[in-house]
């Protein structure tokens, strides 16, 4: 397995664009995610993270998109989401990149007003269209399990539920270790989707509450879940996920903290050679 970073952990820091990217690669991470908004962004700014990580000999993975509004009651919103996710996928595409992390969202109103039933079709469908899209560009589209009461995706049946229902061969699971652990989901589950995994997400958390903490600091066990990674054929990439630090002006620290306790238990259990 490769081990890398999502970009995520540097926002809000001293460290910018550019020097983050060659932070990453001294620390010694194999790979880089991209948290960045094409709409938002500028060409400046996407030639920056394209040559950059090209000259760091960081190959980029995957760009992070959250898409709440692919399951928005109104027509009108979903439909600039579909066209926000494909430019994402573009973007990925010109990073050369593998996929896109896409993140759906809750259930509205409680589950009250619209029915929840309504918001799964939409979500089906227009990750479905993006399939076709992502497809069309040789890359894949990895959901997120989000470990919220109300979320789309917050468990491995509704995981493997989506992906039936979807039923598109660029569309993937991206398995979060530690918002599978703050669901209760026993490591064994992750064997259940065996084939159908195409990007992972590492961090820790207190057991409770969402965290994007570095390895250790924490309380997920993560040896039993790497090993039912293995044993479920995963050999592709595993991002670090750590967003805002406590203290940002310590962020090369944090960072550094979370490689080395990553790093550290993968070689252990053989899971990282190079």
């Amino acid at each position: 397995m490769k081990l890398g970073l999502i970009n995520s952990a540097w926002l809000g820091s001293p460290v910018g664009t550019a020097e983050g990217i060659r932070k990453t690669k001294e620390i010694g991470f194999d790979t880089i995610d991209i948290l960045a908004d094409p709409l938002e962004i500028d060409v400046r700014e996407r030639r920056l993270i394209r040559l950059g990580a090209r000259e760091a000999g960081l190959p980029v993975v995957s760009v992070c998109c959250v898409a709440l509004g692919l399951i928005d009651f109104n027509a009108s919103v979903r439909n600039f989401h579909l066209f926000r996710c494909r430019r994402h996928l573009d973007l990925v595409y010109e990073l050369e990149g593998r996929n896109l992390l896409l993140v759906l969202g809750e259930y509205l109103w409680q589950q009250e007003v619209i029915r929840p039933g309504d918001q799964w079709r939409w979500a089906v469908e227009g990750v479905r269209r993006l399939g076709d899209y992502a497809a069309r560009l040789n890359l894949e589209i990895v959901m997120e399990l989000e470990p919220f009461r109300l979320s789309l995706i917050n468990s491995v049946e509704t995981m493997r539920r989506f992906l039936d229902e979807v039923d598109h061969p660029a569309v993937r699971a991206n398995i979060d270790i530690s918002h599978l652990a703050l669901v209760g989901e026993p490591p064994e589950a992750i064997r259940t989707l065996a084939g159908r995994i195409g990007h992972v997400h590492l961090s820790d958390c207190d057991g409770k509450v969402h965290g994007d903490l570095p390895p250790g600091r924490g309380v997920v066990d993560f040896p039993p879940y790497l090993e039912a990674l293995r044993e479920a054929g995963f050999d592709g990439a595993v991002s670090i996920e750590l967003e805002y630090s406590p203290e940002p002006e310590k962020i090369v620290a944090w960072v550094e903290e979370a490689y080395q306790a990553a790093n550290s238990l993968l070689r252990r259990l053989g899971l990282r050679t190079s």
